[in-house]
């Protein structure tokens, strides 16, 4: 028996592949009719397969539980998210047009801060931020560009209207995983590849390593680039070496650098010292360098700060980028790029409350059980409230959080977040997802097409993060004129 689509019903929710039931939408057609070509066993069959495939290239993420670091295989649903290219083209535009007010303002932010004596942000956001650092006052890097790597999440809300949920400025993760679910795709489904306009993505390693070059200090064709991981036990470290490797970058830990009398970082090798250009870094500020931040950090390296100050070294993305990270800070990113590049903002943001404005924290808690509440610095899905689904109790407690610290919390609609067919153990079900696109910002800009598809694998959950339970999917941008 094949896919009915005709008893496929996403109802009340936006559907990516369905427009309703029984019709797929227009750039979606092919790949509905293709499925409707499997018989069942057929499905089950290119599903194994697809899990095979994720054993064998030993695509992991590691999962924090009870005090144990578990390796897990890679959740994945085979059944692709379809978007048409014309579609992407403005969301393409409203990335960058994002990315680079974000990068305006950091820049802002640790040099003239224009914007908060303008008073287009109060001055109260960065007093209390907790990813400002007075370390990175006063440094210009190379092309006025701090957030290199940028991941922000977008949804669709229930009439297809795409937002920006998020920006990810820090160590923004998962670009590994859009480039593993391409290659499963391709070997679950080739058909479909050969008769679709699927716009590549598998460029984005060279995308990464040319953005990175273009920070080097020293101009060469190819400098010394290194991926800075934590090391094994770091739920990313599948990425880190991934991307080094992809790259034909060094992967490295803190112990395997170090920095000289000359600010210059240099790396051992079996042959002695050898320096570096560009450090992709994948830990977070604190750790970096136990002179400049934390004195205990056995990860970082100490001095890096002092060579990237003196422009020894190229860093992405560079410290104190996680200064715009913050959820309060994303509140007020339109206003930022009506600001600074005097646009209305392509993507629109989720509205949003800002606990520490008393009128809007007293709404909050009176609708806490409309609403999702969010820690302006938590990521990963942890620390957040959401109100439908949360218990009398639960809704108590995070009260209590909030009249706390006002500053620390912001609350969102509860959107009814589009679905996607997902092949579940009952069949083919709705389930809820997001996008993460990634772009790339250097001496030039690049996005990603498409990106990395995030889906609730429980039933009814909006929950789309890996850490709690979620999946992902293959992400086609799709050039219907072709």
């Amino acid at each position: 028996m094949s896919i009915d689509w005709k008893s496929y019903d996403p109802a009340p929710f936006y559907d990516e592949l369905i427009q309703s039931r029984g019709r797929p939408r227009p750039v979606a057609k092919k790949l509905t009719d293709y499925l409707s070509s499997l018989d069942d066993q057929e499905l089950q069959t290119r599903k194994q397969a697809a899990d095979h495939a994720i054993l064998e290239m030993g695509i992991s993420f590691t999962v924090y539980s009870e005090g144990e670091n578990i390796d897990r295989a890679w959740p994945f649903d085979i059944i692709p998210r379809v978007i048409p290219k014309r579609e992407w083209q403005t969301v393409e535009k409203g990335l960058v047009q994002r990315l680079t007010a974000l990068n305006l303002f950091i820049d802002d932010v640790y040099n003239d801060q224009k914007i908060f004596r303008d008073k287009v942000l109060p001055k109260y956001v960065l007093n209390n931020s907790k990813n400002f650092r007075e370390q990175c006052k006063g440094i210009h890097p190379p092309h006025g560009v701090w957030a290199h790597i940028c991941g922000s999440d977008l949804v669709r809300d229930g009439d297809g209207t795409l937002f920006v949920l998020e920006d990810n400025l820090r160590v923004p993760s998962g670009v590994s995983y859009m480039l593993e679910n391409r290659q499963v795709t391709k070997r679950v489904f080739p058909e479909v590849f050969e008769n679709s306009s699927i716009l590549p993505v598998d460029e984005y390693p060279t995308q990464l390593f040319d953005m990175l070059a273009s920070i080097s200090p020293r101009p060469q064709d190819f400098p010394e680039v290194v991926v800075l991981t934590p090391g094994i036990f770091n739920s990313a470290y599948f990425e880190h070496s991934f991307l080094a490797q992809r790259m034909g970058a060094e992967l490295v830990e803190g112990a395997d650098l170090v920095v000289g009398d000359d600010d210059c970082v240099y790396m051992r090798t079996i042959q002695g010292l050898e320096r570096v250009d560009v450090i992709y870094r994948r830990i977070d500020d604190e750790f970096m360098d136990p002179e400049a931040f934390n004195a205990e950090s056995m990860l970082g390296v100490p001095g890096l700060m002092r060579a990237w100050r003196n422009g020894k070294v190229g860093i992405a993305n560079a410290p104190g980028s996680g200064v715009a990270d913050d959820k309060v800070i994303y509140a007020y990113v339109p206003d930022m790029i009506k600001y600074y590049l005097d646009q209305d903002p392509i993507i629109p943001n989720v509205p949003t409350y800002l606990c520490v404005n008393e009128k809007e924290r007293e709404y909050v808690l009176k609708h806490l059980d409309e609403l999702v509440v969010k820690p302006a610095n938590e990521s990963g899905g942890y620390g957040m409230l959401v109100g439908p689904h949360a218990t009398k109790k639960q809704r108590a407690e995070f009260a209590q959080l909030i009249k706390k610290d006002p500053r620390n919390y912001i609350a969102q609609p509860t959107l009814n977040l589009s679905v996607a067919p997902t092949l579940c153990d009952e069949g083919l079900e709705p389930r809820h997802l997001d996008l993460r696109p990634f772009v790339l910002q250097g001496v030039r800009t690049d996005v990603t097409a498409g990106g990395l598809t995030r889906v609730a694998m429980r039933k009814g959950s909006l929950v789309v993060n890996s850490s709690q339970g979620g999946g992902s999917k293959d992400t086609w941008i799709v050039d219907e004129e072709a």
